[in-house]
């Protein structure tokens, strides 16, 4: 079968998905939160505890992660959010994913001989594509959630009024892109004399604060009209920037079916395409499935793992994009006889990639996850980004809003990496309209009555390390917080390189591995932040837990007597 997109436009279709599942999976007497930011958990379950269900839970976290982990998302961003609403079963992904503007160009970053420029799809007004955040938060209020929007916005409202404190990862990130921030983005998150300031000082966010307030009050108008807009479109045109009012006012959410797959009777529902995540998981998991890795030693167990991502990942380069623009296969991809097919190729040792390519590849920090189960059994997992720390690096003057650089999410030219070294083809080029090829893989992994909701940032590494927990859990390998916390490894295809955290592969591991074949590169660090709620069916348990390697916060709260 050739799998090579053919391109075209859907004019505007709205996909919905119901299924059969359990609708009665949580405790009826509790909620849980975990997201990466304590204040933003305290904010979840704030608006839980008003009253409201899952779905405001997840406005609340969303916002507040703008305000108070700024790096990794924010209102000048967008996300997936992974919807279970328990009263029917009916499952959906809202593809708040950012759009290229209409003005926007296939070579729009190529100099006159057609090589790429350096930097100009990551900083500044022209690296920033249409934002969907605010206009998921609308979306989510008014068909999904119990609450008003302005209700399930104070919590956020009242952190940036009101300020957080500097914690390490917030620092580290913003001395990485420091150089880069313009004068609005400086007079926010630097001190007076334009220094990362030290850990524990306040920051404050009143112009934010004050985009909020428009949002709560007048819903979409609120952000994509007015007062907001204005100011938005006259800092992005003094930038250089190409965004009209034209592309606010036609910015929609769209609601998708997720992809679900099954693994060994397990059922994985996770993120559509624009994202990656979904198809590339499933198609891993497929040709997974075909090997018992409960047999096999640890070295064997991760080498199948690797080639599995190897060629998940050579998929995802060559056919994966905006499902609106592009015709994809998925059926095929997410096949068992694709996946036998390419099981079939795989051997003892390691199958190099067609080509290699040296180029470094960023730690992939920036990004954000929460998942949720409320009382009812409603679930959310959402992963949010603005693309590199700090997105575009620029703040909109008077709004307190970072921009997102999701542009260089976009293939800027065939065979040429982006900022986390991922190489597409023209199925992700640039076009009017177009919303960005992603990664992020908010997941339900759902085996035999319990239900798993994670996701994590990560950049171009995020599929894997969903896979890596996934299969922990589905194998009954340790518990919740091993899951977390367990050493990363990672193949993307190209580079033709194994990645692993410090201390996730062994000195006998690593010897092994390299007499197959492979290439090691440790990382200096660790990656990656992953949120997760879990609930177990055959106890009424209900956990959550916080990637240990930061300090987000995971919180179960019971209901209270009268509520």
């Amino acid at each position: 079968m050739n799998l090579r997109p053919a391109i075209y436009l859907f004019c505007g279709v709205f996909y919905f998905f119901s299924s059969p599942v359990s609708s009665d999976l949580a405790d009826p007497n509790q909620s849980a939160v975990a997201s990466a930011h304590p204040m933003a958990t305290s904010a979840g379950l704030e608006i839980i505890k008003q009253g409201g269900n899952a779905f405001d839970a997840a406005i609340a976290v969303t916002a507040t992660l703008a305000v108070v982990e700024p790096m990794g998302s924010g209102l000048g961003g967008g996300g997936f959010w992974l919807l279970h609403r328990a009263s029917d079963g009916y499952q959906v992904m809202l593809d708040g994913r950012e759009k290229a503007p209409a003005a926007a160009t296939r070579d729009m970053y190529l100099d006159k001989d057609g090589s790429v420029i350096d930097g100009l799809s990551l900083n500044g007004a022209l690296a920033a594509a249409i934002p969907g955040v605010p206009a998921a938060l609308v979306h989510l209020a008014t068909h999904y959630g119990k609450l008003p929007l302005r209700e399930s916005l104070q919590p956020a409202i009242r952190a940036a009024e009101k300020g957080f404190s500097v914690y390490p990862r917030y620092q580290k990130l913003l001395k990485f892109r420091q150089s880069h921030l313009n004068q609005a983005a400086k007079d926010i998150f630097l001190t007076d004399k334009n220094e990362v300031p030290a850990i524990g000082v306040k920051i404050l966010q009143k112009d934010l604060a004050a985009s909020l307030r428009r949002l709560a009050i007048g819903q979409r108008d609120g952000f994509y009209k007015g007062k907001t807009a204005e100011k938005l479109l006259s800092a992005v045109s003094k930038a250089g920037g190409i965004w009209t009012q034209d592309d606010l006012d036609n910015y929609r959410v769209v609601e998708r079916a997720p992809v679900v797959g099954n693994y060994r009777g397990a059922r994985i529902v996770s993120a559509a395409l624009p994202s990656s995540g979904g198809i590339v998981l499933v198609e891993i998991l497929n040709i997974l499935s075909g090997f018992e890795l409960d047999a096999l030693s640890e070295v064997e167990r991760k080498q199948k793992i690797i080639e599995a991502m190897r060629l998940a990942y050579k998929d995802r380069a060559e056919f994966l994009g905006d499902s609106d623009f592009i015709q994809v296969d998925q059926k095929y991809l997410v096949s068992m006889p694709y996946a036998d097919k390419l099981r079939s190729g795989i051997t003892n040792k390691a199958t190099p990639s067609d080509f290699l390519s040296k180029s470094p590849i960023p730690e992939g920090q920036d990004t954000t996850h929460f998942s949720i189960i409320d009382d009812k059994g409603n679930r959310v997992s959402a992963t949010l980004s603005i693309n590199y720390p700090f997105g575009s690096a620029m703040v909109a003057e008077g709004t307190g809003i970072l921009l997102n650089d999701e542009m260089d999410d976009f293939s800027a030219s065939p065979g040429v990496e982006n900022g986390y070294g991922l190489i597409g083809s023209s199925a992700n080029a640039i076009e009017a309209g177009k919303r960005p090829l992603s990664s992020m893989t908010p997941s339900f992994i759902e085996k035999n009555g319990d239900v798993l909701v994670i996701g994590t940032p990560g950049g171009s590494r995020i599929i894997t390390m969903v896979l890596i927990a996934a299969l922990d859990f589905l194998h009954g390998r340790g518990d919740l917080e091993n899951w977390l916390a367990g050493g990363r490894f990672h193949h993307q295809y190209i580079p033709d390189v194994v990645q692993f955290e410090p201390g996730a592969l062994s000195e006998s591991e690593q010897s092994e591995l390299s007499q197959l074949g492979y290439e090691l590169k440790e990382r200096q660090s660790t990656y990656g932040n992953m949120q997760a709620v879990l609930f177990r069916s055959g106890s009424g348990e209900l956990k959550a837990a916080s990637d240990p390697r930061w300090l987000g916060r995971a919180e179960v709260r019971a209901k209270a007597v009268g509520e």
